[in-house]
């Protein structure tokens, strides 16, 4: 028995057509790999979220927050923040709470007045200046804005008015 034309071409497309699939898969895979991550966005406010993701609006934060006050929030690319608060809000400026030395999580210590990690001993005054180290580095600052009443943050792009210098990190 000899399958006609018709057939062989039918069974090579089926063939060529189901090993495509994968090679197509792995292929662009590999070649992802290689495309650098764009930032995106225009470098606009980010709403700030609570620790369920809802939106942190100011009257209930000032209702529930003394003065100099610091609670974390989601930021800037899901990165938490730390809200400062004032007599009236919050001060113009977040701090991001990732410690420069390793990448943990700062947190404030209330009897020290500083932020200290627990990690390696870094420790940052009350605006996130490095006071001790081995973190080589300010925590990052962002720009908090209110919009319709909800909190928001935005990249910092100016000058770091605690050391004088442009800011290290990625605006």
């Amino acid at each position: 028995f000899v399958p006609d034309m018709q057939r062989r071409q039918l069974m090579n497309f089926v063939v060529v057509a189901s090993a495509a699939v994968p090679v197509s898969v792995l292929l662009g895979g590999y070649l992802y790999y290689f495309y650098p991550v764009v930032d995106g966005g225009s470098g606009g406010a980010t709403p700030c979220g609570d620790v369920n993701g809802n939106p942190v609006l100011l009257d209930d934060w000032v209702k529930a927050h003394k003065d100099n006050d610091r609670e974390l929030v989601q930021g800037l690319k899901g990165d938490p923040f730390y809200l400062i608060s004032t007599p009236d809000g919050v001060k113009d400026f977040a701090l991001n709470s990732i410690c420069t030395h390793l990448g943990c999580v700062v947190p404030w210590s209330k009897s020290a007045n500083k932020f200290c990690c627990p990690c390696h001993g870094s420790q940052y005054d009350e605006n996130g200046k490095v006071v001790r180290g081995p973190a080589p580095l300010s925590l990052a600052l962002a720009h908090v804005s209110t919009a319709d009443g909800k909190l928001a943050v935005s990249p910092w792009k100016e000058q770091d008015f605690r050391t004088g210098l442009d800011p290290w990190w990625k605006a």
